[in-house]
Order: C-alpha cells, then structure tokens, then sequence
C-alpha cells in the first residue's frame, strides 16, 4: 500500500503592522487554494484584532492556521510604535518561533522584507526561507543599493542627504524621498539613523531568502525586476471574497449600498491606510475641500485620524450633517469592493503599495497624497511612469488647501486621457492574474517551489 502524501506545511511571518498583513494574508489565502497548508503567526495583541475584526464566518479559509506569538511589549505600550517593534521583535519572537519552526516541522518561512532577522532564525531551525516584499520591486530594489547611494555620497549611514540627486532607478524619486529617510521627520534624526541602520544590517540576512515574493508584475515593473534576478513577481494580490480577513478594524459594509445608490464615475472615493493620519488644520481643509467639490463622497476615518487638538467631535458631526445625503464617512471600508464599484470615479489616497496596486486592478485614476516611506515612490509610479494620476500640492504652510482639492478633483475627472490610460493598466493587471498570465505562472511556480522538501 502506497504511504499517504500530505501537503508541506509553511509559516508565514508578517512585520506586526496593518499594511503588511493584509497582503500576506491574500498571498497565504492563495497558497491554501492549491493545497499548501499555512501557519499564519501574528502578535498577540494583531491576533485578538483580526479575529474580532471578522464579522462573517470561515473568514479563514480551510488550511489555515492562525497562530499567536507574544510581541515583548507591555499592556502600557503603544502598538502603533513602529520603531520600538523593529527594535525589540528579534529578541522577544526569535526563541519561540525557532521552536515553532522545528516542533511542527516546518519547511518554508516566508518572511516579510521588515522581518528579515527572521530569514537567520528560519535557516538556524533547518527550514528554507523565502522573502515577501511588501513594498514595490522598485523600492526593494532601492534597499538592496543602499550602501551603494551611501558609497556614492547621496546620503550618509545616518540618513543624512548629502546630495540633492534625482535617484534614477524606475520611477525617479528625489534623495529625500528614500523611504528610510523620509520614514522620519528633520526633527527625529536618530529615528532616521536607526532606519538607515536597521537596514543595512538586515540586508546582511537577505541572500538567505531562495527567493523574493513580489506583490507586483512583470508589467507593472519591468525594469526594477530586472534588477532583482531572485524575483517572483505575483500580483496583484487580491482579497479573498469570504470576508475582511487579516483586518483590523471591522468593515462597513453599509457603504456598499450607498454606492449602489450613486451615479456610475460619480463618486470620490478618500482613504488613508491603516496608519495614516493629518493634524486638524489638514483635517478640515480636506473636509472643506470634499464638501467645496460638489461631487459624492466616501470618506475612511478610521479611530485616532487626526493628531493633537483643534477638530472636535461637535465639528466633525456638524460637518456630516452639513455634507448628509452626498457625502458618507466611515471608520473603515471593504476597499478593493469599494473600488471595484462602477460608482468609484477616483480615489485620494496616501499611495500606500497595497492601495496602489488595488487601485491599479481596478482602473481606478488617484490624487496622490504621500506623506512618508515608499509613498513617494508610489506616487511616480503612478503620475511619472503609469500616468493614471495626479499630485496634491501643498501650499505655503505645509497644507493641501480646500481649493486645491476641489480644483484637483476637477481636473482629473476631467481628463479623458488619465482614464483611458487607467483602463489599460487595469487590463494588464487583470491579464496578469488571470490563469495563463504572467504573475499566475508565477504563483504556481512558487508552489511548486514550497513542495519541495
């Protein structure tokens, strides 16, 4: 008799963050469709937070197991500190996940490009690693080359920009828009120091990964792909349609009828991530400025969007009943429903990766709204390289103004050539998930890759 087979059995490790989680989620989502049995490890603090953010059941589809690591923080402790996570995960998870790893005979660890101390953890408990670049091939690109800008005297190893150069890998972005340096302001140097060094040492781990897993494709980024020889480009990522797996916050579905009840290419549709934020000035004039432009509105607040004081919650509700009947906000969206809906005319957005390949899919024209990390260099992709948007200008003050959004709004609904162009893209990106297609052949690729034991 013939021994029976199971399926490998891969742990997936994604840095502790909203915006990393969703699209390891979609790719382990992925994985399970073809068999692959998925350990999905989160912080304990995320895993309370996905599991009381499912609002339908089997969320989780079969094959894969959600599982819960202590994060060495305290109860006191901010969650939202990016920094204090980069610099104390390694030490609080690297004992237990190694232990993990070998007590339930893990093969594969795919580790996020922000975990990369794990790729030495996963390789220590004899298991074979593979890396998952949340962020662009280009901008994965612009780590690996690092100490080459820092050799070349654009930067210094503290983060420091020597040299106003324009970075001319694709897209081009300004020296001070390197993600590593724009991750801290001019009055958090050694934030900025600690990012530059952080890394440069875990790029020390990175040829440890068999491969990088790229939530982009090779039409999306052919030259910067090019550079990355090791490269498996499989997006874009798509949400799976049972529910809000991997999600923080819980969704409300409710604007989905509303949007049913909008005109086709009427509606703005306004979202800033998982961790984005304006102060209150920003706040209200981005408030002012959707209620100045006359069109129908979708605004994501989630909890804490606004920082230090100023926008009170009398205000705010008087602006909602100033705006009631054309515009509607929300504490959080099913995005990529939202921007598949025939009523979604554009979408102002921080340029998020996962943001922008969503909207990509789905032909949808942006207002680019940066403000640090990649987003910058997502912001070219998509006004310098794609052509499918446009900038949102600050004035004197540091301030995107309410005219300038209103005007902005205008302009780009407008322009029949953005549109056209935004339609094309979502062809290529439809073309490339579709079975056949580039980033499909990929994907079976990689599982092939993780049966190898």
């Amino acid at each position: 008799m013939a021994a029976a087979t199971t399926e490998p059995r891969v742990m997936v490790l994604p840095f502790p963050a909203q915006g990393h989680v969703i699209p390891l989620m979609e790719l382990s989502c992925k994985l399970a469709e073809h068999g692959i049995q998925v350990d999905f490890v989160n912080t304990e603090f995320n895993h309370d937070l996905i599991l009381g953010a499912m609002s339908v059941e089997r969320a989780i589809p079969d094959g894969i197991r959600m599982i819960s690591i202590p994060d060495g923080l305290g109860p006191e402790d901010d969650h939202a500190d990016i920094g204090k996570f980069v610099r104390d995960l390694p030490a609080a998870m690297s004992g237990r996940l190694q232990e993990m790893i070998r007590s339930n005979k893990i093969k594969w660890v795919i580790v996020d490009v922000s975990m990369s101390w794990a790729l030495e953890v996963a390789t220590k408990a004899g298991a074979r690693a593979a890396s998952f670049s949340t962020y662009s091939a280009a901008v994965f690109a612009l780590r690996v080359n690092l100490p080459k800008l820092i050799g070349d005297g654009v930067l210094d190893e503290s983060g420091n920009v020597n040299r106003q150069a324009k970075i001319q890998m694709m897209p081009p972005i300004d020296a001070a828009e390197i993600p590593w340096v724009s991750l801290a302001s001019t009055s958090a140097p050694e934030r900025r120091r600690n990012n530059i060094q952080n890394v440069l040492k875990t790029n020390l781990s990175m040829p440890l990964a068999e491969v990088i897993i790229c939530n982009t494709s090779v039409e999306l980024e052919p030259d910067a792909l090019a550079l990355l020889p090791n490269a498996l480009p499989l997006g874009p990522l798509v949400a799976p349609a049972s529910g809000p797996a991997g999600h923080f916050l819980s969704e409300d579905l409710a604007c989905l009828t509303w949007l049913d009840a909008q005109g086709p290419g009427s509606v703005v549709y306004v979202a800033f991530g998982s961790s984005g934020f304006l102060d209150a000035t920003q706040f209200q004039e981005l408030a002012d400025g959707l209620a100045l432009s006359g069109r129908p509105f979708l605004w994501v607040v989630r909890p804490k969007f606004t920082t230090g004081a100023g926008v009170g919650q009398d205000w705010f509700d008087a602006f909602k009943r100033r705006v009631e009947g054309r515009g509607l906000v929300v504490g959080w969206a099913p995005q990529q429903r939202v921007l598949s809906h025939p009523a979604v005319a554009c979408f102002v957005s921080h340029c998020g990766w996962n943001s922008t390949v969503e909207g990509l899919l789905h032909g949808v024209p942006f207002l680019c709204w940066p403000y640090f990390a990649d987003q910058f260099c997502n912001q070219s992709y998509v006004c310098n390289v794609w052509g499918t948007g446009a900038k949102l200008c600050a004035d004197e003050r540091g301030v995107v103004g309410k005219e300038e959004v209103k005007s902005r709004v205008e302009q780009l609904l407008g322009d029949e050539e953005i549109r056209a162009r935004a339609a094309m893209w979502k062809d290529k990106a439809c073309a490339s998930i579709a079975e056949g297609g580039s980033s499909h052949q990929s994907l079976l690729k990689l599982v092939n890759l993780l049966r190898q034991q």
